[in-house]
């Protein structure tokens, strides 16, 4: 007991703990960059208590708590006492966080579809201070759960109960940059887009971007082995990272921070942490490649008469734009709509059915230009493609982009979404879209399906009004069922998170899963590491 520690901490903060049994659960969050005042609903103003209550504010309900609306129990974890405050005051002074309105915003996904309960935020500003953090915790038996900017799409990045919310916003430290080798060293909690701005200042460019870069951490992108729209370019993050620095449950610093781009000594342990969705470890530094900055940047934007002709179009990009072609995304009509409606982005060519976003990145923009020219030539005489126009400087190019990059903005202001990752064989990737809005009918007001058709990825998404159990029923299991019937997987680049784990057994074996749970064992043996994601519960 730490008496004169104890008026710093709400009493609001201690009245719950007897709420919390091993049957109690919890609630929801907001993105960075969208308004709180979402027409779908808006998070309480009182504090975040272990109850279920009924608002009479003029304010729009709040977002529904996470084990109201899934079946989920509370583990045996403890639960935080004031002296765990007062110490983790000592290990991390002045950024103990228990104010519930600056709780609010970590409780709940951006989505606004699952909210925590966690009454505590640690702000670290390093690995060490990580680590104390860890071993405290795990000798207490507190569960944590590791938040980057919380722009994750499957629930994956806030609390399910009341899990100690360990926030890496303030690990945001450019640690090393190598001109001639492009490797950079940084810290976690650095920001996407800023970190973009630091290596193109330097003629380089980070090999992942996303529309959520703005807010999104590396680390989290790491963590969730996010993809993004330079993926068909560069590939995967499991090929870009060169190392990183991880604490474990226990505390411990695993450092690799290596900056060779060969190391064939034993076991690739770094590649455990990409995509394990901070369930094995919280990754606190990276060492990743960045590739040279393109010399000369090219964006088309195509209007297509159907989906075979976007099949069709993809061949023949690659065929004709072979080494400059840097991405490939698709978007329906439906999409276009949307982004209208909500966002006012003015449509650049004629009505289509589809359309398609290409772009180039090269080095000599004189064979770039005739390149692309040969292409769009073909397409158009064709009728592959029936309108298109082309943009080279850098203002007209961010303005297509934001038409594919501001559709799951523009979707979160339509209603309720529900949102679908799937990875699937190109030639299929529309039918489950077609066939789903036959499914579902006038009960959802959108389904479309937008995404990055060079890497076979769909994002099919869902709106209505509000939420329906009777709706989901509809769309799940179906949606995965007729995903794992088509050989595809469940999915593609957002994770598996929360609202994901229970379906991993539709892309992976039963081995599989057992395997990934001796690991999860191993490594976090009392499981306080972001528990209740990622691996399926057990019974």
């Amino acid at each position: 007991m730490v008496p004169h520690l104890v008026s710093r901490w709400p009493v609001w903060l201690f009245r719950c703990r007897a709420a919390y049994s091993p049957g109690a659960s919890v609630q929801q969050k907001t993105w960075a960059g969208m308004s709180r005042a979402a027409p779908w609903g808006i998070v309480g103003t009182s504090p975040l208590v272990c109850r279920h209550r009924s608002s009479t504010s003029s304010r729009a309900p709040e977002v529904m708590l996470t084990h109201k609306r899934y079946p989920v129990r509370r583990l045996p974890f403890s639960v935080v006492s004031e002296e765990d405050l007062a110490a983790f005051e000592r290990m991390v002074p002045g950024r103990v966080i228990t104010d519930p309105e600056e709780l609010e915003a970590s409780n709940v996904d951006w989505l606004r579809t699952v909210r925590g309960c966690s009454k505590v935020l640690l702000r670290p500003r390093t690995s060490e201070e990580v680590s104390r953090i860890l071993r405290y915790c795990h000798e207490r038996n507190l569960a944590v759960n590791p938040q980057g900017g919380n722009t994750g799409m499957v629930g994956g990045s806030v609390p399910v109960f009341d899990e100690i919310i360990l926030s890496t916003a303030l690990m945001n430290q450019v640690i090393s940059f190598h001109d001639v080798s492009g490797i950079l060293v940084c810290q976690a909690g650095c920001v996407l887009e800023e970190l973009s701005q630091h290596v193109e200042q330097r003629d380089f460019i980070m090999p992942l971007d996303l529309g959520a870069k703005g807010s999104c951490h590396i680390g989290g992108n790491l963590a969730t082995n996010a993809g993004g729209l330079r993926f068909l370019r560069y590939g995967s993050l499991h090929g870009n990272v060169l190392g990183m620095e991880v604490v474990l449950a226990d505390g411990t610093i695993l450092s690799g921070l290596t900056s060779l781009r060969k190391d064939n000594t034993g076991y690739d342990l770094k590649q455990l942490f990409i995509g394990s969705e901070g369930t094995l470890g919280v990754i606190t530094a990276v060492s990743i490649l960045c590739p040279p900055k393109p010399k000369a940047v090219n964006v088309a934007f195509l209007g297509c008469p159907g989906f075979a002709e976007v099949l069709q179009t993809f061949s023949c990009c690659k065929g004709m734009l072979g080494e400059i072609l840097s991405a490939y995304e698709f978007m329906d009509a439906e999409c276009m709509r949307l982004v209208g409606h909500h966002l006012q982005l003015a449509r650049p060519v004629q009505e289509s059915p589809f359309y398609v976003l290409i772009e180039t990145s090269g080095s000599r923009a004189e064979h770039d230009a005739e390149k692309l020219s040969n292409f769009l030539e073909q397409v158009l005489d064709s009728g592959l493609v029936t309108d298109g126009t082309l943009a080279t400087d850098q203002r007209k190019v961010k303005a297509l982009w934001a038409l594919r990059e501001r559709i799951t903005e523009a979707l979160s202001l339509d209603g309720y979404v529900y949102k679908y990752d799937v990875s699937l064989p190109v030639e299929r990737l529309y039918d489950l879209v077609t066939e789903l809005r036959a499914r579902v009918g006038p009960r959802a007001k959108h389904v479309v399906g937008y995404g990055h058709l060079g890497d076979g990825n769909l994002h099919l998404n869902v709106t209505a009004e509000a939420f329906s159990a009777s709706l989901l029923g509809d769309l799940e299991p179906y949606v995965y069922e007729w995903t794992a019937g088509h050989q595809g997987s469940v999915s593609a680049e957002h994770g598996v998170g929360f609202k994901k784990k229970d379906i991993l057994g539709y892309s992976k074996p039963p081995e599989a899963l057992q395997l990934m749970q001796q690991l999860k064992a191993l490594l976090d043996p009392k499981g306080i590491l972001n528990p209740y994601k990622t691996l399926p519960s057990r019974a």
